[in-house]
């Protein structure tokens, strides 16, 4: 096998690195939000770079997408079982589930809010009519995804790790930058 059918292609593993980085700031702006009192310039500063950023990730998450199609994932070695396959691939759409729909979501919410413009160089445009009620569902269904999100990052990193140490297979490394696998 030759090192290029052993990584995944540079292109697949810089977005992949780089929405981590991105998905990583999206929670942190939501959560050091909090630490700021209600309508403070921090608060809303945060809440402004959560939803810019979280729209990065809806547009990269489409690069991504392409990427996978153009650059298929190498083989892991040894080859898993069915059911690990299964797994992995159920947990890789539920991840880009969850970067399509949660910064959709958030559109939605921010358009029913009537709350479209994010920064004074960036406004989104609407895709429903405002309406309060229909963005605090929608707001709950984000929250709720977002918890989820939480879950899923955590378990697909110790799946990625588990891979490394315990199957001791080439799944972890096919993705590191930098790296060749063995």
């Amino acid at each position: 096998m030759s090192a290029s059918t052993q990584r995944y292609h540079s292109l697949n593993v810089s977005l992949h690195w780089l929405m981590l980085l991105l998905i990583a700031a999206v929670y942190a702006c939501i959560e050091l939000r909090t630490n700021f009192p209600k309508g403070s310039d921090p608060r809303e500063l945060l809440k402004h770079w959560h939803f810019a950023l979280g729209m990065a990730v809806f547009v990269l998450v489409w690069l991504r997408l392409i990427g996978r199609w153009l650059f298929p994932a190498p083989t892991i070695t040894p080859t898993p079982p069915a059911w690990q396959r299964a797994l992995a691939s159920a947990m890789h759409w539920a991840l880009y589930g969850l970067m399509i729909g949660l910064p959709l979501i958030g559109w939605l919410i921010l358009s029913a809010g009537d709350k479209t413009q994010i920064f004074s160089w960036l406004t989104l445009p609407s895709l429903v009519a405002p309406d309060r009620a229909l963005a605090g569902q929608l707001k709950e269904v984000h929250e709720w995804l977002g918890v989820a999100g939480y879950w899923l990052i955590g378990l697909h990193a110790a799946a990625g790790i588990a891979h490394h140490y315990v199957l001791r297979d080439n799944t972890l490394v096919r993705m590191l930058p930098g790296r060749r696998a063995n």
